[in-house]
């Protein structure tokens, strides 16, 4: 007699998150209209009509993993600020921001997310979850009007940086450890 066949059967959100996961990394890796949806789908080993049933559109798609790029980040910065000696909250979530851009998928996303402003959709949603993300940085670091502009900037610098892939080179070109402000 032959073993029962035992499948593993997931729900629905479980799905959610698996197709959100690949999702994050082929947009990364080519963005809202460059990327398939039938790659997702077979990269998490379901049906495409399936994708659609859970998401709707690759747009409602593509917004659901802008917004959870969005809501890790904000998840960071939160649990940055609540550890941070007293004083040392905007550095300390500037420690944690750039911890996060370790993760190339993510950061490809998020990039990915600002070059799809073209799309009214899309803008809307950007817009509305960086303002989101600027308003928490003021609030929990209590940080002036400039000190926020300059971290905020810091780390749209940190993005292209980390989007070249610059601190790999740093041990070979003198200007990439002056712009990452590591020792030369």
């Amino acid at each position: 007699m032959a073993a029962p066949r035992t499948s593993t059967r997931h729900t629905a959100d479980e799905r959610r998150d698996q197709i959100l996961e690949a999702a994050v990394a082929e947009f990364a890796a080519t963005g809202l209209h460059g990327t398939s949806t039938d790659t997702i789908a077979r990269r998490v080993g379901i049906s495409q009509p399936y994708l659609f049933r859970l998401f709707g559109t690759k747009k409602d798609l593509f917004i659901a993993a802008v917004e959870r790029n969005f809501d890790q980040t904000i998840e960071s910065f939160e649990r940055a600020a609540a550890d941070a000696p007293a004083g040392q909250v905007l550095p300390t979530m500037g420690k944690a921001y750039s911890e996060m851009l370790a993760d190339r998928e993510r950061l490809l996303n998020q990039m990915q997310a600002y070059a799809a402003c073209d799309d009214p959709e899309v803008r809307a949603v950007v817009r509305r979850r960086f303002s989101e993300l600027y308003r928490l940085v003021e609030r929990l670091s209590g940080a002036s009007a400039d000190q926020v502009r300059a971290f905020v900037a810091t780390g749209m610098l940190l993005n292209v940086a980390a989007a070249m892939d610059l601190p790999a080179i740093a041990p070979d070109e003198g200007w990439v450890r002056r712009f990452l402000d590591t020792e030369e």
